[in-house]
């Protein structure tokens, strides 16, 4: 079983060890934070390719000691100029994979040059130099990407160049095997010699538009030379004397603050970690902030979220106030993409970035467009083609966002970095650890490490299934399916639960890293 690893001056954890390593090696040549965290999200879009990749999104939250305050990056793609509902007459859902999922522009590469450009260090190619090499020369095949390409087999083979890279010779790689990408290595090298523009821009935004072009895609080159990222204010909440820190709507992250607005109401401390009240109290607070979420979240830019309502502590206390112990609500889920990979950095002068990325499902679209070697994410099939609802898909718009990294600070400084992979169960996961690592006093390691739940499914039809770990004991499991709940009782660690990772400064100033061992990840602190 893992343990948490304590560092006196910094720390790295992200679901892939050799993603982490170079961030510490970043860090070791006289990097800052913000250097360290985009070789990891560079390299994790390399080593972790089922999961995130440059035709993917991904959301900052970054604290500059010089600054002295929490800013976020939005870097999610909108809707290319011709995506309306016309263009997808005569059905009923916006495809889930294919040339047809492809509706929003990767904002990826843009959030890397955004919080580069405001804070890094060291040079843009240096950062980039471990991505480079990992792609060139290859990298060991990781259980989990072998796991997700037997079970995604059917959608790459469905498109030559992604069959290519993905199933070479007509199979997967074998965990262990060498694994290269020669194409996203060439495009990589591009990038790093001509910056940020040689994707929206230049040859790769060339190269991917006329490979959508050739195959009725959406997007166009204008949508790409058009997109454009934003530093925003992030959204705040509090719970027992920590701010906490989430990305503002298209982002779910104010469910994250809802639920632990709902859970303050309650003394967790007096309540057995790990009981039937523990996992009813969370699932209920969640499915209420989930309900609100549910009715309100899209593009702010074309609807109203009203933020401050959904925030206040007494709308909370209400809430709390409707929560039965033994009865389990009937809230409606959604069906949530899952592949997504969440890491963090903090570093010797303070600076700290918790940041996440993804292409929405398992290999997102399943399209690798043309000679690029870059997935396509499906992140915009999520929109509605319901005219009437708050996601309708519309041109130049943000859909309906799961990412959702986070921070929360006391006295103005950050003390906690935490996230997670799994859609629907990002929210559900972050208030577990959370809660566990405020309320019980358990390190990052053991919050993570500690038995998990996800209502809901992460993708595909929507369920109000209460998948929990094995773990938990039969009497909790009892008397939850007693409560109503449609219990599934999985393996004891299981991948469904998302891959979690958490930095916590505890009370001497160390700096604490947890990596879940569901995933490949590894914490590195010194």
């Amino acid at each position: 079983m893992n343990q948490s690893v304590i560092g006196t001056k910094a720390m790295i954890v992200s679901p892939h060890y050799l993603a982490t390593a170079a961030g510490a090696r970043i860090l070791e040549q006289g990097g800052n934070a913000f250097d360290a965290a985009v070789a990891v999200s560079a390299c994790l879009a390399v080593v972790y390719p089922h999961m995130t990749g440059l035709g993917g999104d991904s959301y900052w939250l970054s604290y500059a000691q010089s600054e002295g305050k929490v800013r976020g990056y939005n870097a999610s793609g909108r809707s290319g100029y011709s995506a309306n509902i016309d263009a997808y007459a005569g059905i009923e859902a916006i495809p889930s994979r294919g040339i047809g999922s492809i509706v929003t522009v990767p904002g990826m590469v843009d959030g890397w040059d955004a919080v580069h450009r405001e804070y890094g260090r060291l040079p843009w190619a240096k950062v980039m130099a471990p991505a480079i090499s990992y792609a060139e020369d290859g990298f060991p095949m990781s259980k989990d990407q072998h796991h997700n390409t037997i079970h995604n087999e059917a959608v790459l083979a469905q498109t030559l160049e992604t069959a290519d890279i993905y199933l070479p010779g007509g199979k997967a790689v074998e965990t262990g095997a060498r694994f290269k990408q020669p194409a996203l290595a060439k495009t990589l090298r591009r990038l790093a010699e001509f910056g940020r523009d040689e994707f929206y821009k230049g040859e790769t935004a060339k190269e991917i538009t006329q490979f959508l072009s050739k195959h009725n895609g959406i997007l166009t080159a204008d949508d790409f030379a058009d997109h454009h990222g934003d530093w925003v204010m992030p959204i705040e909440g509090s719970y027992r004397g920590y701010t906490l820190h989430q990305m503002p709507p298209n982002s779910q992250g104010f469910s994250g603050i809802m639920a632990l607005h709902i859970l303050e109401s309650f003394h967790l401390k007096e309540i057995e970690h790990g009981s039937h009240d523990y996992y009813q109290l969370c699932i209920e607070a969640l499915k209420l902030s989930f309900r609100d979420r549910n009715k309100y979240l899209s593009d702010p830019a074309f609807t109203n979220i009203p933020l401050e309502r959904l925030l206040d502590k007494s709308y909370a206390a209400d809430l709390a106030a409707s929560i039965e112990l033994h009865r389990a609500s009937m809230e409606k889920p959604l069906a949530l993409g899952s592949d997504t990979a969440y890491a963090s950095v903090v570093d010797e002068e303070g600076n700290s970035v918790s940041f996440i990325q993804s292409l929405y499902f398992e290999f997102g679209s399943g399209v690798v467009a043309g000679n690029t070697g870059v997935l396509l994410q499906n992140r915009g099939s999520f929109f509605s083609l319901d005219p009437s609802h708050v996601n309708c898909l519309k041109p130049a718009k943000r859909t309906f966002h799961t990412l959702m990294p986070a921070m929360a600070s006391r006295d103005g400084k950050p003390e906690v970095l935490y996230g997670t992979q799994g859609g629907e169960g990002q929210p559900q996961t972050q208030t577990a650890i959370f809660t566990r690592m405020i309320d019980y006093g358990m390190d990052p390691q053991q919050a993570i490490n500690e038995p998990r739940w996800v209502w809901g499914r992460t993708w595909g039809e929507p369920t109000q299934e209460l998948k929990i770990e094995g773990r938990v004991s039969e009497h909790v499991l009892e008397s939850l399916a007693q409560a109503g709940h449609l219990v599934r009782k999985v393996k004891d660690f299981d991948g469904i639960m998302g891959h979690a990772h958490a930095i916590m400064r505890d009370k001497q100033g160390f700096l604490q890293g947890g990596s879940d061992p569901r995933s490949d990840g590894a914490a590195i602190g010194w």
